[in-house]
């Protein structure tokens, strides 16, 4: 190899290094959701979660996160809630079986804190939502937990009830190795 090019082999291959993103594959997750409905705190789980997580605390700017839950697997502990909660004037899971969300940037905040601004899509309709959450990593598992509020009107969830609040507070807790 003509030794002119080696400068520019290892300028690559440092690049590469310092691009390269840890993949991690989920090993547990739990997406619970909270709404007052008639005064009185409710809510449930959506069980059935998928990952695709690159992330890289040293380099931010090419981590990803992106997750889809499938509404059919939400679940209150009631068989007759859970039902009407899958029909149309609610998650309509026949129509729509996922709810997504993908991550656009994430932030440092300070410590275990980040800042992740997510494109979350329920019911075919998308809004650009603030999602704080920490980042734990212990050897090859982490942890990423987030508390994610949003308006369900403004995912055409329950119509307009006078009973029920607008304001929905979404838990995930993720745990994944490397």
């Amino acid at each position: 190899m003509n030794k002119k090019y080696l400068p520019l082999l290892f300028l690559l291959l440092a690049m590469n290094c310092a691009v390269a993103q840890v993949k991690y594959t989920l090993t547990k997750a739990t997406v619970s959701f909270q709404i007052k409905n008639m005064g009185f705190n409710t809510g449930g789980n959506i069980n059935d979660v998928h990952t695709n997580i690159l992330f890289d605390a040293a380099n931010l700017g090419s981590s990803s996160i992106e997750a889809s839950a499938d509404t059919k697997s939400l679940s209150t502990g009631n068989d007759m809630k859970d039902e009407h909660l899958k029909s149309a004037d609610y998650f309509d899971v026949a129509t729509y079986p996922k709810i997504s969300m993908k991550s656009v940037v994430i932030k440092h905040k300070n410590g275990n804190n980040y800042v992740g601004q997510f494109n979350v899509t329920i019911k075919n309709k998308t809004q650009l939502l603030d999602v704080p959450f920490t980042y734990a990593e212990n050897g090859n598992t982490a942890d990423f937990n987030g508390i994610l509020k949003l308006k369900r009107s403004d995912f055409g969830i329950g119509g307009s009830s006078m009973v029920m609040s607008n304001d929905v507070t979404v838990t995930i807790e993720v745990e994944a190795s490397k």
